[in-house]
């Protein structure tokens, strides 16, 4: 069959990694999926800059990280499986263009509701990127260099993480901070290019049943009730809206679990959740994700607000983060090859909670990065990145091979979920609420507090895997020497664990 765009042919045989042909598949998942990584840290820079322009509220800014994170967290499952059924190269393009057209409208947006609105419809597009750029990697390449292909994406995209905070910091404080969702346009336009004229269409040939769209609708809705009661408690003097939304959101959410038991073909297997490590890995991830979310929503507010940093410093404070995170996250999983998970997961969240505490020394008036930030970036850092590798190792263990592409996603999706409750929920907790994050000393204290909040889910995260992790839960059956082997481990992490490809082990040769 041949596609059903302009463009090479349905691949069966592969493509070899070192060719002309490869490296056009490499360059189209790696700016694909680059422009989604982008947006995800390059927002966080941009609050101070968007509140002040558009007279926004702490309210509103939650909802301009959250209405992508709801669309994304809640339709991320159901995006790569709408790619095996209608072609990879179909839905990414989709995707990517999707993504491009929304942000164009969120630069354009003259006020907070337009832009929370085309925000979500953001999350859309990137839900069926994200996905689909791994899937493009996984499908066009010949057996033989399919995790190599995979271990170049991860590496890149890493890189492309690291670039994030310092484009974001120079249009926000240069062009203006509409740019950084501008720049997703000609980003997209040479994706699309790209992926027309040189990626091959693939799909499942197996792929059949209907889509879990009612499933998809009632995460979105469980998670939208829930987020709105937290956000909405911070600010309003009614409690009637935060009850009923409340109460909404946990119906939906009833409603989601009995519709995934019923459905022969569900978005989210539970069935996956009948592996005990399985469940406490997932449980780890949402403590450990939240506190890197809680931090990463407010570490970019405080450094400009309190510390008088501009965005570009605020940009570049966290850069040793991304740089451990690649350069160390590979022999962290190697690591917990050789002596097993158990430690890693179990120190690696303890140093990041020292982290955490470490940077409440930022403080109004204070400059100092070396002082300051820098002991606490770096601390946080070593931590997350003896995390990252050996949590994605041991979820990918904790299941049957041919569900490792499952597992993966949940708990992708799982750490978004994370960072989308924490966004909602911690400014209620520590009293931030209005314009108070424009004031210097009213967000310093906001911020103190929650960074001992975020480090004691680190702790807690810590405390679950030392009680809930066998020390061998890495070790491989005979015959099976790769199937917990992470092959994303060159990954900026702390948006959310990498996705993995799926099923491992049976079309490819060992790395």
């Amino acid at each position: 069959m041949t596609s059903t765009a302009a463009g090479p042919p349905e691949s069966s045989e592969g493509i070899p990694l070192a060719s002309a042909a490869g490296r056009w598949v490499l360059a189209c998942s790696v700016l694909g999926s680059g422009m989604a990584m982008l947006d995800g840290t390059v927002v966080n820079i941009a609050l101070p800059k968007l509140g002040e322009d558009l007279g926004a509220s702490l309210a509103s800014l939650q909802w301009t990280v959250n209405g992508y994170l709801l669309t994304l967290a809640g339709l991320i499952l159901l995006g790569g499986g709408l790619g095996d059924r209608y072609g990879r190269r179909r839905v990414f393009t989709i995707g990517v263009v999707w993504f491009a057209l929304a942000s164009t409208a969120c630069g354009l947006a003259q006020d907070t509701g337009t832009l929370i609105t085309f925000r979500a419809l953001q999350g859309v597009g990137g839900a069926l990127l994200t996905p689909g750029s791994l899937a493009l990697v996984q499908s066009s390449f010949r057996p033989e260099d399919r995790a190599k292909a995979v271990g170049a994406w991860s590496g890149l995209g890493g890189v492309a993480g690291a670039i994030g905070p310092f484009l974001g910091g120079y249009l926000v404080d240069g062009p203006g901070w509409r740019w950084i969702f501008f720049i997703n346009l000609p980003l997209a336009a040479v994706v699309v290019a790209i992926a027309v004229r040189h990626v091959p269409e693939s799909r499942d040939r197996n792929a059949s049943g209907s889509f879990d769209v009612t499933g998809a609708a009632l995460a979105a809705l469980c998670l939208a009730g829930i987020t709105y009661a937290l956000i909405e408690a911070s600010g309003s003097g009614t409690w009637l809206p935060v009850v009923v939304s409340a109460v909404v959101g946990l119906a939906c959410g009833v409603a989601f679990i009995r519709t995934e038991q019923r459905r022969p073909n569900p978005m989210l297997p539970l069935s996956v959740f009948s592996s005990r490590l399985f469940t406490s890995m997932n449980v780890v991830t949402l403590c450990l994700y939240a506190a890197i979310g809680g931090v990463f929503f407010l570490l970019p507010t405080q450094l400009q607000v309190s510390g008088g940093y501009s965005a570009v410093r605020a940009g570049l404070a966290t850069l040793p983060l991304t740089v451990l995170l690649l350069l160390l996250s590979a022999p962290a999983g190697a690591l917990a090859q050789r002596i097993g998970p158990r430690p890693l997961l179990t120190v690696g969240p303890l140093l990041t909670a020292c982290g955490l505490l470490l940077l409440t020394r930022i403080s109004p008036g204070s400059s100092s990065y070396l002082t300051d930030v820098l002991p606490g970036v770096f601390v946080q850092g070593l931590g997350m990145s003896m995390c990252v590798a050996p949590l994605t190792a041991t979820v990918l263990a904790s299941v049957d091979v041919d569900h490792a592409g499952i597992a993966s996603g949940v708990n992708n999706a799982a750490a978004r979920v994370a960072q989308l409750l924490i966004v909602a929920a911690l400014p209620l907790v520590v009293g931030l609420s209005g314009e108070a994050y424009r004031r210097p000393h009213q967000l310093d204290s906001a911020f103190t507090k929650s960074m001992v909040i975020c480090a004691a889910l680190c702790g807690l995260a810590a405390l679950l895997a030392f009680t809930l992790v066998p020390a061998q839960a890495l070790k491989q059956e005979e015959g099976e020497p790769e199937a917990a082997r992470p092959e994303c481990l060159a990954h900026c992490g702390f948006s959310a664990p990498p996705l993995e490809p799926g099923p491992r082990g049976r079309e490819k040769s060992a790395p």
